[in-house]
């Protein structure tokens, strides 16, 4: 596996580890909507230098034969306006939804020669076309419209073997439903395949937290023949507690998982639970809550299932590990991962 910080070569590096994860340079190639050509080149770079090679050497004046169609680059123009929240790759992975396939590196280039590189140059065009053409926003565009201009949450990365490995769980307070009183939203996230989990409470206890695990989390890993050995939480009071008198600490240990807690402080070591609720909190309750007025937390629950659904079955995700796949793409090509540690622990 090659490790690297740059930003600038980190999408290159993501396409030679999951070649070399998936074992199929075709695949990976497909997934991540670059040529094998590209592939291999980047390799010899790799090979011949390290992976500071990968770094592009500046040229005096662009190649006008490599640039993408018209078609394409007003897709990318046309895409980033109507989304302008989605970041390069992401735009990359749901244009190639719809049969236009260029690179993040592409509709990167395609962003710059149209002033458009960034969230709030996207965010302007969005305004002047609303101005001009006088549009109806959909949700998406109204949502990044009220997006926060500074990012102030807690992100990170985990080290994560395969699905099952690690899981992270966090509780998120959704809101005050009228007639229901306080929301609190139970999240579970596998931290390799990022496969998502979530359950609706008017409580935050041990045992609602329990609960989560034992109604979503441990029956979807029992019929994908997966382990779950360890999960990642806070030091918050529905975790933390002494085994014996303590409802989520003793459900942990009759199924045999490991608790590992957070520094003290220190939110940031949760940090995948933490981007989850912001990207939860940006594309379906600030949208679903400007749809519809709930009267049951039941009513909400199944509109966050279908959500969940769409999350995990369709979404494109751009961790570490997913590269463009979706979550649950991510945990059916991971198990072989599990399988292969399985077999040598035997």
């Amino acid at each position: 596996m090659i490790h690297t910080n740059n930003p600038i070569i980190k999408h290159k590096a993501g396409l030679l580890n999951l070649a070399e994860e998936l074992g199929n340079v075709s695949r990976a190639c497909k997934v991540m909507g670059v040529s094998r050509d590209t592939f291999y080149r980047y390799q010899e770079l790799v090979e011949d230098g390290g992976i500071d090679n990968l770094i592009n050497k500046s040229r005096k004046a662009p190649n006008t034969k490599n640039r993408v169609d018209e078609a394409t680059e007003a897709a990318v123009v046309a895409y980033a306006v109507d989304q302008p929240a989605h970041g390069q790759h992401r735009t990359s992975n749901e244009l190639r939804k719809s049969g236009v396939f260029v690179s993040g590196s592409g509709v990167r280039s395609i962003w710059v020669r149209h002033n458009l590189e960034n969230f709030k140059k996207r965010l302007k065009a969005l305004e002047e076309k609303v101005a001009n053409e006088g549009i109806i926003l959909n949700d998406a565009q109204v949502a990044a419209l009220e997006k926060k201009k500074h990012d102030d949450e807690a992100c990170g990365e985990i080290e994560t073997a395969h699905p099952g490995y690690l899981g992270s769980q966090d509780t998120f307070y959704v809101g005050n439903l009228k007639g229901v009183g306080r929301i609190y939203q139970q999240t579970f996230i596998d931290t390799y395949s990022k496969v998502a989990f979530c359950k609706l409470y008017t409580t935050k206890t041990p045992i609602t937290a329990a609960d989560a695990l034992n109604d979503k989390v441990l029956p979807f890993f029992e019929q994908q023949e997966l382990p779950m050995l360890r999960i990642l939480t806070d030091r918050g009071t529905e975790y933390c507690g002494r085994v014996d008198q303590h409802d989520y600490q003793l459900y942990l240990a009759i199924n045999d998982i490991d608790h590992t807690k957070t520094k003290a402080m220190s939110p940031q070591t949760n940090g995948i639970c933490e981007r989850f609720h912001k990207t939860i909190l940006n594309e379906f309750y600030q949208i679903t809550f400007r749809k519809k007025l709930y009267s049951t937390m039941e009513e909400l629950q199944k509109d966050l299932d279908d959500w969940m659904e769409y999350y995990n079955n369709d979404r494109t995700h751009q961790g570490k590990m997913c590269c463009g796949r979706t979550p649950m793409e991510t945990l059916l090509d991971g198990k072989s991962i599990w399988a292969e540690k399985n077999l040598a622990q035997i």
